[in-house]
């Protein structure tokens, strides 16, 4: 790290990247945008309270709370999206698990965080990491396998081997966790009443099961946490409430809250934490329609509460005691004052699949990306500046004009809308632009004219004021989806790639084909080189084609993936370009040897957007989890 912080060295994660066996070196990263708000209490707070941990694709992000910094667990560590992470009671050890393929086993990673690296890497679970948890005297991680493995292992953190398992039981368990206070006792709940304290006897390395008495209740569980006094463990269930269970009885003493028609929480209770320091004998529970509420240990009464947008998947208390942050399925972190549960909202972020990039002309210092929303992002502080909603609909790609007066911007429902980029209020609305979705745009540098594409084929061109926006030409010869449109320097031509195997150029002037470019693929990105003399292609065939763009002719082709890629973008000086698709990787190309020189990884799922940033000195991709990747462009590739 740049700076020396309580409980972190003060070396950089990403500089302890090992060289690969191969040449081909690794990306750095610059930066994210995200958080996935999915895994259950993956939202962590460091215990010195300066750093917020938290996964996103196959990367853990460590950040720091007030200043814009952040620190990448990436090296030795996760190739799949992270499933579950819990960070030790001290903040020595940080343990996380993550998805694998059907059949395959999912490994489990031990980082040391005074180092930020990874120590260890377990693996004996099949398919996916449920959950895990690490005692109190930071010697032992339980984990638990998903539906398909259904085991409670424990490891020795120092040793990295496992101690011991067991099956957990016979009905699929989804919660596992230390028993505050006690290094030698464990809970785990799941469906069908299936809750269970186990006794873990170290000498013996054996772990006994002792099945909790519900009575006549009949619960699915789903969260689980113990109190300080180590007397009573809390369970939450997918129907909203909250069972007490006394440990040493192991039987039900209560449940709540009370006055169920007044505090429902839809969507169970997916995570808990415990008020001890500042308001002893409570518990405040996030649930998955979006409420966070205080309960009364004692009366199981809601002393009080408040919604969050989306569920409320993650919570976590400051070292105080006063504050706690909680983390959404929308990606939203807010930051919450127990006293009187005032709130702000600290960070935002896309949860669904981002379409697109772009870029102001010349301008570096921001970006804007589509989703179910258009975000204008700050790309040095990484915040969000600017969100424009249609409500219901998704925006499929989006343009800065040139002259930086409006953002432009294709929509699923046909219709192409400008807006302000400083306030986000519509400018302009193209109703009918294309049947089935505007599913690529762009303009002329001079900004006066709109060149779209659409599901159904066709290339339109709109000629835009203040007052009118008109149809100049409707062109028809693409028989698929467009899937990219870009106009080239002297705005007379424009290159569009199709589904249907054509890649063709426009005369802008005369309205009609100049030349068509045929291949056996789906296109998906077409990009003209910066001296407008080659076109750069890629799609469904994972290979990258060279054309040129006088006698539409091919002039080499490309091996590049084992994926379909879906995007292509090359630097301003024409040396270097990037592709990325669904193999979740993102490649530096030199353009005239055609070899990669380094990757990037870190997504989770497909790469369905990249870019050069203007100045060159990084790139973003986007992905279909809804992350946003800044990487930090290297020294050799600058321009001179």
């Amino acid at each position: 790290m740049e700076t020396k912080t309580k409980g972190f060295s003060s070396t950089k994660a990403g500089s302890k990247v090992k060289e690969s066996k191969e040449t081909i070196k690794k990306l750095e990263l610059l930066g994210v945008i995200g958080l996935n708000g999915k895994v259950k209490n993956g939202l962590c707070l460091h215990p010195d309270d300066e750093h917020l941990v938290f996964p996103l694709g196959s990367t853990i992000v460590v950040k720091h709370i007030t200043e814009s910094k952040q620190f990448f667990l990436q090296e030795g560590g996760h190739n799949q999206e992270v499933s579950c992470l819990a960070m030790s009671k001290y903040g020595t050890y940080l343990a996380s698990g993550q998805h694998a393929v059907m059949g395959f086993k999912a490994p489990i990673v031990i980082w040391n965080m005074e180092t930020c690296e990874a120590m260890h890497k377990l693996t004996l679970h099949k398919g996916l990491v449920q959950d895990i948890s690490i005692s109190d005297n930071e010697k032992f991680v339980v984990s638990l396998g998903g539906c398909d493995d259904n085991n409670i292992v424990v490891w020795d953190i120092e040793s990295g081997e496992a101690v011991c398992g067991a099956s957990s039981a016979n009905q699929t368990t989804m919660t596992v966790s230390w028993i505050e206070g006690r290094n030698d006792m464990l809970i785990s709940a799941g469906k069908n009443n299936n809750a269970r304290i186990w006794t873990f006897d170290y000498a013996q390395r054996k772990l006994t099961p002792h099945d909790i008495s519900l009575g006549k209740e009949r619960r699915n569980f789903i969260s689980c946490k113990s109190s300080i006094d180590t007397n009573t463990v809390w369970l939450g269930t997918t129907s909203g409430d909250v069972f007490a269970v006394n440990i040493e009885a192991k039987m039900l003493k209560a449940s709540g809250p009370v006055n169920r028609k007044k505090n429902l929480f839809g969507r169970g209770i997916i995570s808990m934490i415990k008020t001890e320091k500042f308001m002893p004998g409570h518990i405040v529970i996030g649930a998955g329609d979006g409420h966070v509420a205080m309960i009364n240990c004692s009366t199981m009464k809601v002393v009080r509460k408040l919604k969050v947008k989306g569920g409320a998947s993650s919570l976590a208390l400051n070292a105080a005691g006063d504050h706690f942050f909680v983390g959404t399925t929308t990606g939203m972190t807010y930051l919450v004052a127990l006293e009187d549960f005032d709130y702000e909202l600290r960070s935002t972020c896309n949860y669904n699949a981002i379409n697109d990039i772009s870029f102001p002309a010349g301008y570096s210092e921001l970006f804007a990306t589509c989703s179910n929303d258009i975000r204008i992002w700050n790309a040095k502080e990484r915040d969000e500046l600017l969100r424009i909603e249609v409500p219901n609909l998704k925006c499929l790609c989006v343009y800065i004009a040139p002259d930086g007066k409006s953002i432009v911007t294709g929509w699923e429902d046909g219709k192409i809308r400008a807006f302000k980029p400083k306030s986000g209020k519509l400018i302009f609305c193209i109703n009918d632009a294309h049947r089935d979705g505007v599913t690529g745009i762009s303009m002329t540098s001079d900004s006066k004219r709109i060149i779209s594409g659409g599901a159904q084929g066709n290339v339109r061109i709109w000629k835009v004021t203040r007052q009118t926006q008109s149809m100049v030409a409707s062109m028809k010869q693409h028989k698929g989806k467009v899937n990219s449109v870009q106009v080239d320097e002297t705005d007379n031509y424009c290159v569009t790639g199709a589904d249907d195997g054509s890649c063709i150029i426009w005369d802008l002037n005369q309205y009609n084909r100049d030349s068509c470019l045929f291949a056996t693929t789906q296109f998906r990105s077409a990009v003209y080189h910066p001296d407008q003399s080659q076109i750069l292609t890629t799609g469904t065939d994972r290979k990258i084609t060279f054309w040129d763009v006088v006698k539409s002719s091919e002039i080499r082709i490309i091996e590049s993936s084992k994926e379909d890629i879906n995007c292509l973008s090359i630097s301003a000086d024409g040396e270097w370009f990037i592709s990325g698709g669904n193999d979740m990787v993102l490649r530096l190309w030199g353009y005239d040897d055609g070899e990669v020189h380094f990757v990037g990884k870190g997504h989770s799922g497909h790469i369905t957007s990249c870019m050069f940033s203007p100045d060159q000195k990084y790139m973003v991709t986007v992905g279909s989890e809804g992350a946003i990747f800044m990487w930090k462009t290297p020294e050799e590739c600058l321009p001179n």
